[in-house]
This record gives structure tokens, C-alpha cells and sequence, in this order.
């Protein structure tokens, strides 16, 4: 077996879409996706699990209906199951999303947003 660790600069130079996440990993039944964002996603929730948002760089607001959350490089928020929320970033900002396998980014809501799920490796 070879044993490569998965660079993330290099794997974020490999496309310039927003709001596309590209699944980099797998583990047990959960994916590591990685996604350039920039302007307002949709809003939308998740009713069967957390989302978790870690940004690699640049900046992300996540908004909910009662108020925001503002994350920067190295920090990270987990949206619980069920709360409405916004992803908003004004630059292009470089995040990390940890969700079990066949969560589909946009929830509930659906729409062009909504990315394939597909292992990109």
C-alpha cells in the first residue's frame, strides 16, 4: 500500500468553481469535502445531521435568522441539525466541510447549488 498525505493547497489549485465541494476523503461513513466559496449560498438546514465548517482561508459569515457567526482561517463553527442558515463570504474564502456520506450541501432546499457527491480525489 502507498501512503500519500493529501495536500490541500494543491487539491484547491485543481479548480476555481464555487460552491461545488469536492470530496477528498472518506472516513468510516463520513467525507471530507473541500469547497471555494464566494457571495451568498441559500439558506437551508440539514434535518438529520450537524454541519461542520472549518475555513482554510479567507473569511465566512454563516447566518441564521437571529444572527451570524464570523469565521476566519483556522477556525471552525458546527451548525446544529435543524437551524436555518446562510453561508456568506465576501472574498473567495477556502473551507473544509466534515458530513457524513450522501449529505447534499444545499439541504432540504435543493436547487442549482445543490453539488454531486461524487469522491474526488
Amino acid at each position: 500500500m502507498k501512503y500519500s498525505p493529501i495536500n490541500l493547497k494543491q487539491k484547491y489549485a485543481q479548480f476555481n468553481e464555487h460552491w461545488s465541494p469536492r470530496v477528498i476523503a472518506e472516513m468510516n461513513d463520513y467525507q471530507f469535502k473541500l469547497a471555494k466559496v464566494k457571495g451568498e449560498f441559500v439558506w437551508h438546514e440539514h434535518s438529520d445531521t450537524d454541519e461542520v465548517f472549518i475555513v482554510i482561508e479567507g473569511s465566512l459569515d454563516i447566518e441564521f435568522r437571529d444572527g451570524k457567526v464570523s469565521l476566519k482561517a483556522g477556525e471552525m463553527f458546527v451548525v446544529p441539525k435543524g437551524i436555518e442558515h446562510k453561508p456568506v463570504a465576501e472574498n473567495e474564502c477556502q473551507i473544509m466541510l466534515v458530513e457524513p456520506k450522501g449529505v447534499v450541501n444545499t439541504g432540504e432546499t435543493g436547487g442549482e447549488l445543490t453539488a454531486n457527491d461524487d469522491v474526488w480525489v
